[in-house]
């Protein structure tokens, strides 16, 4: 009883805090968001990448880029 009285009368807020540890997870998880669909991005085939404008050649140069190289749109 007590914990759904209390539970009902909280308030949860999502605050967020820009220390530098939370810089680091947020560049961190861009990162691992990218490389995730770099790797995709790589597995298509020369028909897909057709399909979405892009040639086997640059598919494969946006694979490659680095896990911290992330679009600056992103960031924001």
């Amino acid at each position: 009883m007590f914990a759904s009285v209390a539970t009902s009368s909280m308030t949860i807020r999502h605050v967020e805090t820009q220390g530098p540890l939370d810089r680091l997870v947020a560049t961190l998880r861009l990162g691992l968001a990218a490389r995730r669909q770099r790797t995709a991005l790589a597995r298509l085939d020369d028909a897909l990448l057709a399909d979405i404008g892009l040639s086997a050649q640059a598919a494969m140069a946006e694979a490659n880029r680095p896990l911290w190289d992330v679009p600056a749109s992103w960031r924001n």
